[in-house]
């Protein structure tokens, strides 16, 4: 684990909050060739901005991280940092949502999920179009704006479905809201989510509603992913299994298709999801709060938009004061990311193979109660993070051993 979790604390944290940052990655990985993606870093390309601010991520640690750098000198470099802090390596294959959620709460992917650079094959198309009862266009790996307004103007003609992919292991199904109802539109993709199993396994479907006319189509809020089942328990289990909550905000259930949770709330965006996290620190639970705030990776990574990426990065940092403010004595706050995803890069529009940050930090962002403070290096896995979790809500050592990724990576040093 992180060595945050100290046993010989007399006082355990109840409540554990992790916030994800969706594709905040801090730089690229040693394996970074075999994705096609030396020379990616989130963060120095955000730094890049005059809209970028971390002033309060600075306190917790982020630009005492090993290996951090920035695109040029930053005030927020010389701020004393209070928190604890490491650097994360992924040692699942792959660089996706998904995978990156999964190994976060303890389950290491040794084998990447299926990616279709070419489209989906006739046995995926084929029953998919019998049982849905429509025809299927594109099936191609497209970016998700262009291939409304390709293929908008012929999907609202037809009723035929918009599917695509990329380079993760997505099947993605796009439809105009006056032609296909959303909780229609979600209806199909549970008919594709039955099909996609096996070595078609994906670990994704997902919803994408548009409206509008011919040449001004946008994707709208009501998108709903479906993801693949995790095969082996998570912390989220866990936790539960031994009583906790375990609440979880933005997409964390559908990554996880609801394994463990307890309760869960969906949000349009960042805003709502750290609106949300400020409302749930007000309630009394005993466990996870586990949030994943989206839009730096949908509406910015993979966009490539530099600025409104460091933007959304300023008003999550403006916010934090507010969030540790909400926090009690004995409560631990940590932020990390599931993978990179590069606003600068220009090599591709997908994720980036990339190290993610670890913050953690209590009240006034001092070490939180169990945490030795400082930095902890260069960890080998993400999965840190569920055995630390899992320490801090006082859980036993057996429980603790559950999860896979303590097992096989959480002890090794680099």
């Amino acid at each position: 684990m992180l060595n945050t979790y100290v046993k010989e604390e007399c006082e355990m944290a109840k409540r554990a909050i992790l916030i994800v940052m969706d594709s905040f990655g801090i730089g690229e990985e040693p394996d970074a060739a075999a994705f096609g993606d030396v020379g990616s870093n989130t963060l120095y390309s955000c730094t890049k901005s005059e809209y970028f601010k971390a002033y309060n991520l600075a306190k917790m640690g982020l630009f005492k991280i090993d290996g951090i750098s920035t695109a040029r000198k930053l005030a927020e470099e010389d701020i004393p940092a209070t928190g604890t802090y490491a650097r994360l390596r992924e040692s699942s294959m792959g660089k996706d949502t998904t995978i990156g959620h999964w190994e976060i709460a303890g389950l290491i992917s040794p084998k990447p999920m299926p990616t279709y650079p070419e489209g989906f094959p006739d046995e995926v198309i084929k029953p998919f179009e019998e049982k849905t009862g429509r025809k299927v266009l594109c099936n191609l790996p497209y970016s998700g704006t262009k291939v409304i307004a390709d293929y908008g103007d012929e999907h609202v003609k037809t009723g035929d479905l918009i599917v695509y992919t990329s380079a993760d292991s997505v099947f993605q199904i796009a439809a105009h809201e006056d032609v296909i109802p959303p909780e229609e539109l979600y209806d199909i993709c549970r008919i594709a989510r039955d099909i996609l199993v096996g070595k078609h396994g994906v670990g994704r479907v997902i919803a994408r509603p548009f409206i509008g006319t011919s040449g001004n189509y946008t994707r709208t809020s009501r998108r709903h992913d479906f993801s693949i089942l995790p095969p082996k328990d998570t912390m989220l289990d866990v936790l539960s299994d031994n009583g906790k909550d375990v609440i979880g905000i933005g997409k964390i259930r559908d990554i996880f298709a609801g394994k463990g949770l307890t309760e869960y709330t969906y949000t349009s965006g960042n805003e709502e999801g750290i609106d949300k996290t400020i409302e749930y620190l007000d309630r009394d639970f005993d466990g996870l709060l586990f949030v994943n705030l989206v839009d730096y990776d949908m509406l910015y990574g993979h966009r490539r938009d530099i600025d409104g990426y460091a933007k959304a990065v300023a008003y999550f940092d403006e916010k934090l004061p507010e969030i540790v403010g909400k926090l009690r004595d004995d409560d631990v706050l940590m932020i990390t990311a599931d993978h990179g995803c590069d606003p600068g890069f220009t090599a591709t529009t997908d994720h980036t193979r990339e190290y993610v940050p670890f913050l953690c930090c209590g009240r006034d962002f001092a070490p939180a109660r169990g945490t030795k403070g400082g930095n902890l290096g260069t960890r080998p896995t993400f999965a840190d993070i569920a055995s630390s979790v899992l320490g801090f809500v006082g859980l036993p050592e057996e429980q603790i051993g559950r999860i896979s990724g303590e097992d096989i990576l959480a002890d090794k040093t680099m």
